[in-house]
Parts: C-alpha cells; sequence; structure tokens
C-alpha cells in the first residue's frame, strides 16, 4: 500500500539524505566498524547539509522544520545503511538537541545550539548507570552545592557516542531527599575537569557506534550548566521518551525492512535443487508473513509520526510502537538470517551484522518488559 504519511517536500529530503549517504557515507561504513566510532568527518558533513539541526530553531543555526517527518525520513534512510548510523545520529539530534531547546536559557542555547547543528559540539545523554538499568528514579550519580558551583560524583555506562561526545546531557541527584523530584538534568562538557571516559565498550553488535563509560568526580560546574529547574530532570525525561521511543520504532522498521528486501532477492537468486530457494512453498509462505509483519507495524508506527508532529502521541501509544516494532525486527531478522543458510551466520554478510545490530533494541530506551509494565498499568492493571 501506498504511504500516505509524506508530502513531495518530505521525499525531495528524502532524496538529498540518500545522495548524503552514497556519496559521503556508505563508501566509509567498513572502516567505521573497524574503528568502532563514526568519524567526526560523517558529523561535519551532515551539519553543513542541515541534518543535525531538525529540532533546533533557525536563530540559532538549525533548520527549525517543526515537522517531525523529517526526524523519521533521517531516520529511516540511516537505518537503511546500518542500525548504528540511525542510533548515534538519533541521539544527538532526535533525543538529546531537544533538551537543550526546549529546557535551556537564551545564553545556553547560543552557546551550545550552532555547534550541535554544524556538528563541532557532539552529543550524548547520560541516563542509564551500572546499577539502575531501566529505573531512572534510582540513579546515584550526585550534584552537591558547593559556593556558587556545583560538584558531581558518578558514573554512567552504555552512553552511545559517550566515547567521542563534546556535552553529555546528564542526570544527577541534586536532593536525595525527594526521590525522582529530587534529580536535574546538567551539561557536562567533555574537557571539564575530573571528567572522564573509560573504555570503549565491547558489543554484540553496532561496532559502528562509540558506546563509552563515563565517570565524574569532583566535576565542578557553576550554575549555568544546570538546565532547566532544579528537580525538574526526571519529569522532563519523561516528557522526552516517548519521543525517542518513536524514534527508535521508526529506524527499527525500517531496518528489518531493507534487509528483508534484500533477503528477499537473495531468495530469487539463491538455487538449491534446481529451485530459487524462495520458490519452496514454505520460504514463499514464510516472506509472506515477513512483509506483511512489516508493513502492517509500519502503518501503526506511521500513525505514531502523524499524532507526536500533532503533539497527540502518548507515553503508552509510544511504548507499544517501541516494544512491537523491536520484537518484530527480531523476529524478521532472525528468519532473514535463516533464509541465507550458512552465509547468514558470516559477518561479511550485512543480514548477520544487521541480526546482531537489532537485538539490542528489546533492551535499550526502557527494556520491552518495561515498555509492557507502563501498557499493564494504562489497562487499569
Amino acid at each position: 500500500m501506498k504511504r500516505e504519511i509524506y508530502d513531495e517536500d518530505h521525499e525531495a529530503f528524502r532524496s538529498s539524505v540518500r545522495e548524503f549517504l552514497e556519496r559521503s557515507v556508505i563508501p566509509n561504513v567498513e572502516q567505521h566498524a573497524v574503528d568502532k566510532a563514526i568519524p567526526r568527518e560523517f558529523w561535519l558533513e551532515a551539519g553543513k547539509q542541515g541534518f543535525l539541526g531538525l529540532e533546533i530553531p533557525e536563530e540559532y543555526g538549525g533548520a527549525g522544520a517543526e515537522d517531525y517527518r523529517f526526524n523519521a525520513v533521517m531516520a529511516e534512510e540511516l537505518s537503511k545503511v546500518n542500525a548504528a548510523l540511525g542510533s548515534c545520529w538519533g541521539i544527538h539530534a532526535d533525543i538529546t538537541a531537544p533538551y537543550i531547546v526546549a529546557m535551556g536559557t537564551e545564553e545556553q542555547k547560543q552557546r551550545w545550539l550552532p555547534g550541535v547543528a554544524s556538528g563541532e559540539i557532539l552529543l550524548a545523554i547520560g541516563m542509564t548507570e551500572p546499577s539502575g538499568g531501566s529505573d531512572l528514579a534510582a540513579l546515584k550519580t550526585s550534584a552537591v552545592k558547593d559556593g556558587d558551583d556545583w560538584v558531581i560524583n558518578g558514573s554512567k555506562t552504555f552512553i552511545t557516542n559517550g566515547y567521542s561526545a563534546d556535552l553529555v546531557i546528564t542526570a544527577v541527584r541534586t536532593d536525595p531527599e525527594k526521590g525522582a523530584r529530587g534529580i536535574s538534568l546538567f551539561a557536562i562538557p567533555a574537557d571539564a575537569p575530573g571528567f572522564s571516559r573509560g573504555r570503549k565498550l565491547d558489543k554484540v553488535g553496532q561496532d559502528e557506534s562509540d558506546t563509552a563509560e563515563l565517570f565524574f568526580e569532583d566535576v565542578r560546574l557553576s550554575e549555568d550548566h544546570v538546565l532547566g529547574e532544579l528537580g525538574g530532570g526526571f519529569i522532563a525525561m519523561m516528557q522526552k521518551l516517548p519521543q525517542e521511543r518513536l524514534g527508535c520504532a521508526i529506524s527499527n522498521v525500517a531496518h528489518a525492512k531493507q534487509i528483508l528486501a534484500e533477503t528477499i532477492q537473495y531468495t530469487k537468486d539463491r538455487k538449491a535443487f534446481g529451485a530459487p530457494i524462495g520458490t519452496f512453498q514454505h520460504n514463499k509462505f514464510l516472506l509472506a508473513e515477513l512483509v506483511t509483519s512489516i508493513e502492517v507495524t509500519e502503518s501503526y508506527i506511521d500513525t505514531c509520526v502523524i499524532a507526536h508532529d500533532k503533539g497527540e502521541l502518548t507515553p503508552v501509544d509510544a511504548a507499544k510502537a517501541k516494544w512491537w516494532s523491536s520484537q518484530v525486527q527480531n523476529d524478521v531478522l532472525d528468519h532473514c538470517v535463516q533464509l541465507h543458510g550458512g552465509y547468514g551466520f558470516m559477518n561479511e554478510y550485512r543480514v548477520a551484522r544487521a541480526w546482531r545490530d537489532a537485538r539490542v533494541s528489546k533492551i535499550w530506551a526502557g527494556s520491552n518488559e518495561i515498555m509492557k509494565e507502563l501498557i499493564g498499568r494504562d489497562l487499569g492493571l
């Protein structure tokens, strides 16, 4: 079925993104995996093309698109190349930048947003802690007032863009007596004394993204590094998580859809017992099921994008989109590996890497179990 979500402007933007990827990114993706990082050249070139400032107003160097469908197009096209590109761009431009736009003072916006839009300031967001996982309200990283400054101690882990980020929007506890209402957000520069990074984490998949541990040892920051109101961090994160989860869902479907299309072509080209393997009834029926699953899921995600663009996407509907799309993606890619046979287990084949890359989508941005808990609570259970 024809998708009705996008108009001519969105498709023109898609063409620009594809041209950028074909020219500047796809020839280098193998090196990204070897280096376990996406180079600064990617960010600077993406910034020149206006791909990093979709959420940033024009007065701060951004595109000021004010239409989330452009974010969706960008996420789809990046995820067709590989899952890591979509996740790294998403953390920078779709997830973290909006915190500064929504919560920053005028001085903070002028200080950081132009560099965020240009790719000169790479963003990461520090939520997850070694002992906390999905329980954001239980975080232990603390900020204590000392004169006019704040002194931060603690650590974060599983931080996408963590090894190369210039600025980390970090959730810390500023009042241990207030529970979730004692959590605030700080914008922590990577060159702040006491800030350090651990090793690049050795992940099962998404080799291209630099995921790191972050450490804060007596990091002293002035008041102008507090983002938003003191004690408002947890509420802000809850308000922003639906967009993060929707972005994950968009990427999940686009990633799986691309690999499924390549797998269908493989089943037409690959022969066994004198016939293309896709003509075998089992495989034919399986592919029919997978295509239907992707397209039905894509339709729901499109509806969520439209709702979000209108400011109507609920946290519960975002949770449905996140868990369902990640489950569908993993199911589809597992079958794609099987259809490739032994070649599907070889890292030189895209399907193998896509299969590995997808597994984390059932864990990050709130595990699928947490998503189901949110949905269950909404049912009054």
